[in-house]
């Protein structure tokens, strides 16, 4: 499983948004048809509603409860991230193997905007200890720390993450 961590660390989502992990789950991320695999390009027009997201963990019988948060490390500019992390979507008490439509959403999904430049875009998943009842929504999208809410929560280190980079799609053109 090392070599799944490989595509975080050149991506520099390793560093820039998690700490390094050994994932212990599959994360499977699907825009419609398209499966999220590191380092894909997904045009924002395809990511418009929330992505299909199941954590499974390949044991029959699990009643273990996820975290999802999705993130985009390079808002507003890839060359100067002054908003990093922009969160776009928390969802938490996944149930292992259902989609994250199954949680209790924090955090309402919006899809990638990414006004300049190309953007990468995580989902990093947390196993929890328990049921998370009282989890806040940030007050701002903007400077949100993926570490930071793991540290609050007493989520640790990831189990799994998976990234897509996206970048702003040209308008249509006027005669």
């Amino acid at each position: 499983m090392a070599r799944s961590i490989d595509p975080l660390v050149v991506g520099r989502l390793i560093t820039d948004v998690i700490d390094t992990f050994v994932p212990s789950v599959d994360a499977a991320v699907y825009y419609g048809s398209k499966q999220v695999t590191n380092g894909c390009e997904i045009k924002p027009s395809a990511a418009l509603q929330p992505p299909n997201v199941q954590v499974k963990t390949g044991r029959y019988y699990d009643e273990s409860l996820y975290t999802l948060v999705m993130t985009d490390p390079d808002a507003p500019s890839p060359s100067e991230p002054s908003m990093r992390e922009w969160v776009h979507w928390i969802v938490t008490d996944i149930p292992a193997g259902a989609d994250a439509s199954q949680g209790k959403e924090v955090l309402a999904y919006t899809g990638p905007k990414p006004p300049i430049g190309i953007h990468r875009y995580v989902f990093v998943a947390f196993k929890q200890r328990g049921p998370m009842p009282w989890v806040m929504p940030p007050q701002a999208r903007n400077n949100f720390s993926t570490r930071a809410f793991a540290a609050h929560h007493g989520l640790g280190l990831p189990v799994a993450a998976v990234y897509f980079n996206a970048q702003k799609e040209p308008g249509p053109r006027k005669r």
